[in-house]
């Protein structure tokens, strides 16, 4: 993997944007949205399939290149066993269900995350769906599954100097960027939580660094096109700064990409 398709924010100024070149969610609240409809928790966790097919094709629409979604943290496996057993029931059926029609509307789809937990038959299903989606270009919609931000840096690190044996000191972000999970994508610009917690959960730790943050109550079954825009349009009102002073972004020329 080159390093040239790696960015950092800490690094270089990435050139403004009117919409985000990569958006990553957390999507919260599908129990509670059960719960309040007297619902058992699978089913706002079925209702939020729909939810996930809704903000997708907003992002093609909207011009978005990079959607990230946690769908399932290293952490959730401390629910119940039959919810996390619904779970991957539904995430191998979405996979089947969801691979053609996103073969067709060329979204390329990819699971980022520790798979050798996972069901041999759902991790050769992920692997399918990858490679006939791998050269897709409208949309790349990363799947976070069994994924933790801490794990994804630990995991850097280890194959960083699997790679490297022979360095032992003098590490920079550039020689850890390649082996971070999301290597070959723009950090996201912005970054959103439904369910109403204003918390990242152990996600993408080393991404989010100079993400813009929103977030909404609204549960995530509930999160449709019209609040997707919401989001869009608080990210516009947003003076992404880098480090800078605002009255230095007044005398620095659009798209400028000096270090900071």
């Amino acid at each position: 993997m080159s390093l040239s398709s790696f960015f950092s924010s800490t690094q270089a100024i990435p050139a403004d944007a009117a919409i985000p070149r990569h958006v990553a969610i957390v999507m919260d609240g599908n129990g509670r949205w059960a719960k309040k409809r007297f619902l058992p928790r699978v089913a706002g966790h079925k209702r939020g399939v729909d939810a996930v097919r809704a903000v997708v094709r907003r992002c093609i629409d909207r011009g978005v290149e990079h959607l990230t979604l946690f769908a399932f943290s290293s952490e959730n496996w401390r629910r119940p066993a039959d919810e996390v057993s619904f779970l991957m029931s539904l995430f191998l059926k979405a996979l089947r269900d969801e691979a053609e029609r996103m073969h067709r509307k060329n979204i390329r789809l990819r699971i980022i995350g520790d798979l050798s937990r996972f069901d041999p038959v759902l991790i050769a299903t992920i692997q399918e769906v990858e490679a006939k989606t791998a050269a897709n270009t409208a949309l790349t919609l990363s799947i976070a599954a069994n994924y933790g931000g801490r794990w994804d840096i630990l995991n850097a690190v280890n194959r960083m100097i699997a790679a490297q044996p022979d360095k032992r000191e003098g590490y920079e972000e550039a020689d850890l960027a390649p082996y971070l999970s999301l290597a070959d994508a723009p950090e996201p610009d912005l970054f959103i939580r439904t369910g109403g917690e204003q918390r990242v959960s152990n996600f993408l730790l080393w991404q989010l660094a100079y993400t813009e943050f929103f977030f909404t109550d609204r549960l995530w079954p509930d999160f449709d096109e019209a609040a997707f825009d919401e989001a869009i349009l608080s990210f516009q009102k947003r003076e992404r700064r880098y480090g800078r002073t605002s009255e230095q972004l007044k005398t620095v020329p659009e798209g400028n990409t000096s270090h900071a």
